[in-house]
This record gives C-alpha cells, sequence and structure tokens, in this order.
C-alpha cells in the first residue's frame, strides 16, 4: 500500500502529535508499505527530502519554532496525481489539513482524519470559553469531512460520537518500553539538580503553556513541600509561560526540551509526576512516566483513565476536583514506601503496550479505508 500522511508538526519539533504522528508514520514504514509525507518545511531542512513534499509554513504565535502548513492544494493535487495514494492521513486540522482534505476528495483518496488536540478547552484555557462551541463545531465540520477521525480512547470515541462526529475509530497509544525504563534513573543528573537520592522530586513534562493548568501543578507542589521541605520541582519542556514561572519560583528547576535518551533519564530519575492538564485528547507523557516507573497523579480521562488505575499505579482525579488534586499529591508525597509500589506496577503495566500493536490496527484503519467502495462522488465503506 501507499499512504500519505499529512501534519502540521513533525520533529524535531517537541510535541505529543509531532511524536505520535512520527510514530503512525514510521509503524506503516514498518509493516512494508510506502509512506510519504506532506508537512511544512523546517529551518534546516534540505531543498528535497526524501519520499516528503515540503510546503511553506508560517509560525504560531506565542509558540517558537512551530508553524502551520500554509492551503496547499493545487500542490497536493500534483504531488496525488503523479504517485496516488491508496488512502490518506490527516493529522492536523490546519490550512494544510484543509487543503489535503479538499484535494483527496477531488481524487476520490479516502481519508482518515486524526482528533489530536481539545481546542475546545484551549479556548477556556485562554479565557476565550465562549469561543468553545465555535471551536466544537469547526472541528466537527473538519473532521467529517474525512471517512474516519481516529481517536485514542474509547471515551473520546464516546464524546465525539455524541457530539455528531461520524465515525471516530479508536487505534491505542502505546509506548517505547525500551527507552522509557526505571533503570536510567541517574544520580548525577540529580545531582545537578541540588538533591539527593532521598529527596523527593516532582516533574512536570510537557509545554509550559497556559493550556496545562499549571497553577495547579504549582500548588500542588507549594502543599506537598510543607511536609516535605526537601522537594524539588524538576520542570522539562519550554513555552510562552516558562519566563513568568521561573522568575515567580526561581527554586523550580528548568531544564529545557530534553528528547529521546536524555528526556528518558529526567523522566526516571523523578519520584512523582505531576500532570494538572485538563485539554489533552490522550497525554502520552502519562504513558512515559508509566513505563519509567514514576506514579503519576492526573485527572481522570484520557491516558490516565485508559491506562492508570487509581491506587495501583498512581492517583487518578474527578475532572474539576482540584482540591482532591492536591491531596493526592501530598499524599503521595509523605509515602515513599507506596509510591515505590506504584512505580513497579506501572512499569509492569505500562511494559504489555506494545507500539507493534498499534501500527497495525492504524494500518487496519488505513486498509479498511482504501478497499472501500466509492459511490455518490465519495465513500461508502462496505
Amino acid at each position: 500500500m501507499h499512504y500519505a500522511v499529512v501534519t502540521e508538526t513533525w520533529p524535531p519539533e517537541v510535541n505529543g502529535v509531532a511524536l505520535t504522528v512520527q510514530s503512525l508514520e514510521q509503524g506503516l514504514r514498518g509493516r512494508g508499505h510506502q509512506v510519504s509525507v506532506v508537512r511544512p518545511r523546517q529551518a534546516g531542512d534540505a531543498p528535497v527530502v526524501a519520499n516528503t513534499l515540503l510546503v511553506r509554513g508560517l509560525g504560531l504565535p506565542r509558540y517558537p519554532g512551530l508553524k502551520f502548513g500554509v492551503p496547499s492544494k493545487r500542490a497536493l493535487l500534483r504531488q496525488w496525481r503523479a504517485a496516488r495514494p491508496d488512502a490518506v492521513y490527516v493529522a492536523t486540522e490546519g490550512p494544510l489539513g484543509w487543503s489535503a482534505l479538499r484535494a483527496a476528495r477531488r481524487l476520490r483518496i479516502p481519508v482518515a482524519t486524526g482528533f489530536h488536540t481539545r481546542f475546545d478547552r484551549y479556548m477556556r484555557d485562554y479565557g476565550l470559553g465562549l469561543l468553545a462551541g465555535t471551536a466544537m463545531r469547526w472541528m466537527r465540520a473538519f473532521h467529517n469531512r474525512g471517512n474516519a477521525t481516529i481517536v485514542p480512547t474509547g471515551e473520546l470515541q464516546a464524546f465525539l460520537r455524541e457530539s455528531g462526529f461520524a465515525n471516530p475509530v479508536r487505534v491505542p497509544r502505546a509506548v517505547d518500553a525500551a527507552l522509557f525504563d526505571p533503570l536510567r534513573r541517574d544520580a548525577a543528573l540529580r545531582a545537578q539538580w541540588g538533591v539527593d537520592d532521598d529527596a523527593l522530586v516532582v516533574i512536570h513534562v510537557g509545554r509550559v503553556a497556559a493550556e496545562k493548568n499549571l497553577e495547579l501543578a504549582v500548588r500542588a507542589f507549594r502543599t506537598l513541600q510543607e511536609v516535605r521541605p526537601d522537594a524539588r520541582f524538576v520542570w522539562v519542556g519550554d513555552g510562552p509561560e516558562r519566563e513568568h514561572l521561573q522568575r515567580e519560583h526561581p527554586d523550580f528547576v528548568f531544564c529545557g526540551v530534553q528528547r529521546g535518551e536524555a528526556l528518558a533519564a529526567h523522566f526516571a530519575s523523578a519520584d512523582l509526576f505531576v500532570f494538572a492538564s485538563r485539554s489533552e485528547t490522550f497525554g502520552n507523557v502519562t504513558l512515559e512516566a508509566m513505563a519509567s516507573g514514576v506514579p503519576t497523579v492526573a485527572f481522570d480521562y484520557g491516558a490516565a483513565r485508559e491506562h492508570l488505575r487509581d491506587g495501583v499505579h498512581g492517583a487518578t482525579v474527578r475532572d474539576g476536583d482540584d482540591a482532591g488534586f492536591v491531596t493526592a499529591c501530598l499524599r503521595l508525597a509523605r509515602d515513599a514506601e507506596r509510591r515505590a509500589a506504584m512505580g513497579f506496577a506501572a512499569r509492569q503495566a505500562a511494559a504489555d503496550l506494545r507500539p507493534e500493536s498499534v501500527s497495525a490496527a492504524f494500518d487496519a484503519v488505513l486498509q479498511q479505508l482504501a478497499s472501500a467502495e466509492v459511490s455518490h462522488g465519495w465513500l461508502a465503506t462496505t
């Protein structure tokens, strides 16, 4: 099969969407398929990148280093007429994604879209709650122009179906348990953070941005610090709120963006992962923490609902229960023996989540679309 993957974010950009889409693309190649990628050109790209159509991109306000692709329907029509894919996966809802949907529709190529971002919740996080409904209608219009909308959890699948999305299909997520491993715990790295092995390191991994509910994470840490004065809060990632947090909390340790083995070492060298975000469609970092043997406190949705067992791998908290979130962090901060048991159980659970099974499920969806029957100028699945 020949598949095309269209995305407006791609490594070395560091975010959950970029890394997930790259993993899906690599999984398809590993299964023997031809895969062509369509994405915005990045700084440092060669004039020609193998198996890739590079389009012009523009920067995203407040997110240095990230871009969105400009409308490129004509370029896509030329590309896909010359080398027609059997199916297209559109990962992002920006101008490039819309162009891909229109081009595929013109050529009657089946399309799966990826639902990676809760823009309706982003509106609330940035004080634009009145636009949440508009964002949902826009997302529904986008995804319903495709033949299937791929989601990572059964919870999100049910929510989208109830919200009028035509064909949400669950494809699970996994984690690289060979990379994220408790054995990567690094005493020298902890020493750089100013802590010894007995101290408590709380870690936050992700964009340092408003949609991550950072205020609650800080409040939880300051509360647990009252019973664990030796606790240190380590932040991995970057974003528009980093400068403010560094200024207001000079005792926090900011490590910037980490990748690969360095990221895995940071995870494994922590003792508690505090994930206060309410805007994720999944939250890959939850699985990365679990695989690293680090107990997690998170709200009960996305990856936490799908994989994190309350009281076994950490704590899940009812969405909106800020006080419960703080209490859960405090409870685990007090109990080193319990954290160790939870970390061990979390590692065991995450190690069973195989990336190969994700690739197989994703491939199955695209193959089903590719074998669909053309009807009335578009596609009706058989």
